[in-house]
């Protein structure tokens, strides 16, 4: 569920502390290990906050490294929304973001929107919880004081100069969130985080849990069925990825995915007056505004930011294209602005839920290093050149391929492509054009959870439930029937 530039400022509230105590075995060394723990209940009091007006606020302490459950802990922030019909309640559905962003903000967006009034029964029936992963937004933050990525340094290097500075950079960058997060810093990975929601689970008192994964969320979903066999009622994953295959296979999908993205969103401009670049060719001012950027950054109109190249608009551009109908208009007057001489909109990530650095330090644990060299990386720009001429290849997972050279924590990848026994079949909804993701993946991830379904959206956007009164009619049967839509069914509303 993303949330828009224009959400209303917020003040965050002071969630209350709880201190469980988990005793659990060495787990790191097999996925099928008894997960034998004694957690308190958490703990819940009224939210503070006045979006969560009715809401409980709560925390659980988990460990930091679950394979060393008595070396330090971390805190995980949550907020409940109590099921409206107590007497029919089925539970609690999880609703999850990960790598970066904030479900809490995203629970904050929907009821901004107005959420319980056409959500049905996903809120008349569930609690709804939503979680911060580790690491994450109102959770204990990752917090670093280096840039992501200064103005000295490029994701696209010209040279072996170039690409020993970017290489430098990442290792001062890692080394600087070690210094400030401690041992954190190395156990933001996939598989420590979907530990953390079995003990959510157990702190909850929930026998079994139900889960709404968006994005990265959908592989976080898939890698707690598989730890957790039996723990899972229903899934539902939205825009699902897909890492059964290499990571340099998944980078050219994805940058092919965002160029049509790309083409459609330009497509549109020219059909559309509400695109800001009505009667001239958007593809053309874009393909200028990126060109005079590169020879002339454009300034961003204050000091909080540094002036933008035109690799810098190249990369904000994907989350631009998500949602049709709110942040491509946005994406037409970002161009039009630049074009005035401000370039701050690009600075301006739309699914502000997000945060740069809590998105890249998971993303080096998570990505396998498939880059090593200055040649190597060369040859993959030039091919996603090819399949992506307006974007570049500027996309989210060639940013987690080049802003991970260097890093000094090797990568904790998981094994993903067998199928999974003991979840439940699964519920995956597919865009057929999504800049994040393309609709094939959609097919992969339910091919490893027997039984499952992908439900085609006609359209470019995600978090659908948000967007498709046929989604929300499909999504809502299965959470409470567990009956899935039949296969090939398409929602063109």
């Amino acid at each position: 569920m993303t949330r828009t530039r224009k959400t209303a400022a917020w003040i965050v509230a002071v969630l209350s502390a709880l201190t469980a105590t988990i005793a659990a075995p060495a787990l790191a060394t097999t996925e099928n290990a008894d997960y034998r723990q004694s957690a308190s209940a958490i703990s819940w009091r009224p939210c503070a906050d006045t979006d969560f007006a009715g809401m409980q606020c709560g925390s659980l302490q988990v460990p930091v490294d679950w394979s060393r459950p008595r070396a330090g802990s971390t805190t995980l922030a949550m907020v409940r929304r109590p099921a409206d019909d107590q007497a029919h309640r089925q539970g609690t559905l999880l609703l999850n973001d990960g790598a970066g962003g904030s479900s809490i903000e995203q629970l904050r967006l929907a009821m901004h929107i107005h959420f319980p009034s056409f959500a049905g029964a996903m809120t008349q029936n569930f609690d709804v919880v939503a979680v911060d992963p580790r690491g994450v937004g109102h959770s204990t933050p990752i917090l670093c004081a280096k840039p992501l990525k200064p103005a000295s340094v490029s994701h696209f290097p010209k040279d072996k100069a170039a690409f020993k500075a970017l290489v430098n950079h990442n290792r001062a960058f890692a080394e600087d969130c070690g210094r400030r997060n401690g041992r954190l810093t190395a156990h933001v990975d996939q598989t420590s985080t979907a530990r953390d929601f079995e003990a959510v689970r157990i702190g909850l008192g929930e026998k079994q849990l139900n889960w709404y994964g968006i994005h990265y969320s959908t592989l976080l979903g898939r890698t707690y069925a598989k730890l957790f066999p039996g723990r899972l009622r229903t899934m539902v994953l939205d825009t699902a990825l897909d890492d059964t295959v290499s990571p340099l296979t998944r980078v050219t999908q994805e940058a092919a995915t965002a160029e049509t993205a790309f083409n459609r969103f330009t497509a549109w401009c020219a059909t559309s007056k509400d695109c800001a670049l009505h009667g001239k060719d958007a593809a053309a001012e874009y393909d200028a505004l990126v060109a005079r950027a590169d020879r002339a950054p454009i300034p961003t109109g204050g000091r909080a930011h540094q002036p933008l190249s035109g690799e810098d608009i190249r990369e904000a551009t994907q989350d631009y294209l998500t949602l049709s109908g709110r942040t491509w208009p946005d994406f037409a007057n970002a161009i039009v602005k630049a074009q005035s001489g401000d370039s701050t909109d690009f600075t301006i990530n739309p699914d502000d839920t997000l945060d740069p650095v809590q998105v890249q330090v998971p993303a080096c644990l998570d990505t396998a290093r498939p880059v090593r060299t200055f040649a190597q990386l060369a040859r993959l720009g030039k091919a996603l050149a090819r399949v992506s001429p307006h974007l570049g290849g500027a996309v989210r997972s060639y940013k987690a391929i080049a802003g991970c050279l260097g890093w000094p924590t090797p990568a904790q990848t998981v094994t993903a492509g067998a199928p999974i026994h003991g979840a439940p079949p699964a519920l995956v909804l597919q865009s057929t054009h999504q800049a994040l993701a393309p609709f094939q993946a959609g097919a992969a991830m339910a091919a490893q959870l027997p039984g499952s379904v992908v439900l085609a959206h006609e359209g470019d956007d995600y978090s659908m439930f948000l967007a498709s009164e046929c989604v929300q009619k499909a999504t809502n049967h299965y959470l409470t029937t567990g009956e899935l839509p039949a296969p090939g069914t398409v929602c063109t509303t």
